[in-house]
């Protein structure tokens, strides 16, 4: 089939040039992000092919669908970027790949808690500069912590097994508990309590209008003093004004993202040569308890050869008619 894939990156191309001559799909590689201006660059393709920060919403959906897409492939695990009602409506089929690599998350969440717990990101800037003094670096350790998990999907079960090596008390909450949790000592509270109990919270549930800004001033309001919360799921599960006013009253001990709630205006791209419009993450930058990576914990070599064979075997699935198991269905 062929397939417009936007927003491309090289280990975008890498990866699915690795495995194209296994599936004969065509594939056009196109650096611009999906918007209701270069939707017409799919004209001639019967697939799109789309990442987390392309907004397919009805009006794109129906350029899509007069320009003759079928498919929308999406080699990410949220949907949330699609208006799924209306793409049904229209005919056009939605896959996603639900998981690639949940360690490859996992880690990078717990990579965010011991940089900030140690201050490595400091020793480093410090050692540079042949300073190697150790005043300001003082840590905490994260065995015997309580960790709350809010999602105990596939990542949060990483995440989960991660945080047992390290020998914490793991709290969670989630709508379905996870016996294979249970069993490795997971207790499951109310989110309320979990709020309460821990001292690192890590997100790692989907962005769902239940959960849109979870994390806001009342939800803070429940957490200690100092609490470290860790957000590598979806941005728009944090109230960053919220947090920010949390980080300036030292109500939030450090903070650790790699997702923005606007993040479509300024990851995956190279901006150092520009003075940064959105105000709000300029501020959370100046804060030295806080660490923001680029929507990174994906990346990792494994889990974009996941990425890539999941996503051309749901497209050959769609063209030899078979069962799609990774559609994105709504009642």
């Amino acid at each position: 089939m062929k397939v417009a894939f936007f927003s491309t990156k090289s280990y975008d191309r890498e990866s699915f040039q690795n495995h194209l001559q296994d599936f004969g799909h065509q594939i056009s590689f196109l650096d611009v992000q999906l918007d209701s201006r270069t939707v017409s660059l799919a004209e001639g393709h019967e697939v799109i092919c789309s990442f987390v920060n392309d907004h397919i919403q009805k009006g794109i959906l129906d350029k899509m669908a007069k320009l003759g897409i079928k498919l929308i492939a999406l080699r990410c695990a949220g949907y949330n970027q699609v208006d799924i009602k209306a793409a049904k409506e229209l005919g056009i089929k939605v896959v996603r790949v639900p998981a690639y690599s949940p360690e490859a998350v996992a880690e990078h969440a717990f990579a965010l808690i011991l940089t900030l717990s140690r201050k490595t990101h400091k020793a480093y800037n410090r050692v540079r500069e042949n300073n190697f003094s150790l005043e300001g670096l003082t840590g905490v350790n994260i065995h015997g912590k309580t960790v709350g998990v809010i999602g105990t999907g596939a990542i949060g079960r990483a995440f989960c097994r991660i945080a047992k090596g390290f020998g914490c008390k793991i709290l969670a909450h989630d709508v379905v508990e996870n016996e294979e949790m249970k069993r490795i000592g997971v207790t499951y509270l109310p989110l309320k309590e979990v709020f309460a109990q821990s001292q690192i919270i890590s997100l790692h549930c989907p962005l769902t209008p239940e959960t849109k800004h979870l994390i806001n001033a009342e939800t803070l309001s429940f957490m200690q003093k100092g609490v470290a919360l860790i957000n590598t799921s979806r941005g728009g599960l944090i109230d960053t004004k919220a947090v920010i006013k949390s980080l300036k009253t030292k109500k939030i001990g450090f903070l650790g993202i790699d997702v923005y709630e606007q993040e479509e205006h300024i990851f995956f791209q190279n901006l150092s040569e520009e003075i940064l419009q959105d105000e709000q993450i300029s501020r959370l930058m100046t804060f030295p308890n806080v660490l923001i990576t680029g929507h990174q914990a994906f990346l990792t070599k494994e889990a974009l050869e996941q990425i890539a064979l999941t996503t051309l075997k749901n497209i050959t699935d769609f063209e030899e008619g078979k069962p799609l198991i990774n559609e994105v269905v709504i009642s």
